[in-house]
């Protein structure tokens, strides 16, 4: 299994290698996010129907979902930076192709391009950063990279829904894909100066790296259960609360968007930013201390989900997005370096591989489950719905913390003496 990267050429400052990752992580998400924003325009247009409207989150989630164990293959076996700059060019392209869409089947097509080729990318980051910074701070940097996810999905949902309300929709799709295009030429640049990232070799036996090393890690398991159950919640909230709060409060496009993200990913921030701290100065009293985190996490953003459903104004309902991003920011920032507690460095990427295939496989099916039933369930019955099974999913993590995580963590850091890492 490999161990953490050979290194040919000095490396550049941690916070440097972090801000080159964070504006291509950004971009990421400004280009998957821009579409949902946009709806009430993409109705009209290109006559789509709910279902169909949904359906560009779900494919998308799908063939994300099913990419992402073969890009953690891919970022465990082969040079990390070469993966991460190709993921970039090629989303660019599909994001510019995005604009010339004139159906409903070709805006999906490009859709499930774009999870081909975004795919590719979140393993070899984040097992990229994690390689590159010490571990008693790895929570801060995992979360550092994070606040992208968050700056990316404001400022795509406020930039499509802005576009969009003037009549430029295919504008804001040509304006990104040439933003990710340009950003990938000193982004190649930066990485090709940076030391060899290709990982060592895993080693044989019965302890090999992979993914059937991971399945047999009860802790990783439940990961792989509870984060899903999270994701779902959270892509119901990324793709119809400015659909649901542009019909409710009678907003227009560009505010619907606005309100809808920037509570949400303002609080997401501020929890990314308090949970990597807590997590690295807890981790030093125990080593689950970033498990029990996501459990905190779960349990504080379930009944979140129910008050945003029965917000009554825009302030009550803002306010409960606001508190749901802040402690979900306690899972996003650590659900990695959860994960790197129990499995070898060798399997990181493979590991965030994995979680996120059960994410985007489960959360697919959250924008496509609202557009089918937000008329007979309503939006507010799923979100509290959502609600208690996150409550569930945290009993089942707290479970497999007590009775797994020690023996769990005890193999690992036997895998990571076996090759002197």
């Amino acid at each position: 299994m490999n161990a953490s990267p050979t290194t040919d050429k000095p490396r550049p400052p941690l916070p440097v290698l972090i801000a080159f990752m964070w504006g291509a992580y950004f971009l990421n998400y400004c280009d998957r996010q821009a579409v949902f924003a946009m709806f009430k325009v993409l109705k009209a247009d290109l006559a789509m129907s709910d279902r169909e409207l949904g359906l560009t989150g779900a494919v998308f989630l799908w063939v994300y979902g099913l990419g992402c164990p073969v890009a953690g293959y891919l970022a465990d076996r082969y040079p990390r930076r070469n993966l991460v700059v190709a993921s970039l060019a090629i989303w660019s392209v599909v994001t510019l192709a995005t604009g010339l869409a004139t159906s409903a089947m070709m805006l999906l097509a490009l859709r499930a391009a774009m999870g081909i080729s975004e795919s590719l990318y979140m393993p070899a980051a984040i097992a990229l950063t994690a390689d590159a910074t010490p571990v008693e701070k790895r929570s801060r940097a995992v979360s550092i990279l994070t606040t992208a996810q968050i700056a990316g999905t404001v400022a795509g949902s406020w930039f499509g829904g802005w576009m969009a309300g003037r009549g430029q929709w295919r504008g804001a799709f040509f304006c990104l894909g040439v933003v990710g295009i340009i950003y990938s030429l000193p982004y190649f640049r930066f990485l090709r100066n940076l030391g060899d990232s290709k990982p060592k070799p895993a080693i044989a036996g019965p302890r090999q790296a992979g993914l059937s090393r991971l399945a047999g890690v009860p802790t990783y398991r439940a990961l792989c259960f509870a984060f899903p159950v999270f994701v779902f919640g959270l892509w119901m909230l990324y793709s119809w609360m400015p659909a649901y709060l542009q019909e409710k409060f009678e907003l227009s496009q560009a505010d619907a968007g606005f309100h809808a993200s920037v509570y949400l990913q303002v609080g997401s921030l501020a929890g990314l930013f308090l949970g990597g701290y807590l997590a690295d100065r807890l981790a030093r009293i125990t080593q689950a201390a970033r498990l029990w985190l996501l459990v905190a996490s779960l349990a504080l953003c379930s009944p979140c989900l129910h008050m945003i459903g029965a917000g009554t104004s825009l302030a009550s309902t803002s306010v409960p997005l606001a508190a749901f991003g802040l402690f979900g920011g306690f899972l996003m920032g650590n659900i990695f370096p959860a994960a790197f507690e129990v499995v070898p460095s060798g399997a990181r990427a493979s590991a965030v591989g994995m979680l996120n295939f059960f994410g985007s496989m489960l959360s697919g099916f959250a924008p496509l489950a609202v557009g089918e039933w937000k008329k007979s369930i309503g939006i507010e019955r799923m979100l509290t719905g959502t609600g208690i099974v996150y409550l569930v999913s945290a009993f089942v993590l707290s479970v497999a913390i007590v009775k797994w995580f020690p023996a769990d963590r005890g193999r690992a850091l036997a895998d990571e003496t076996a090759v002197g890492t």
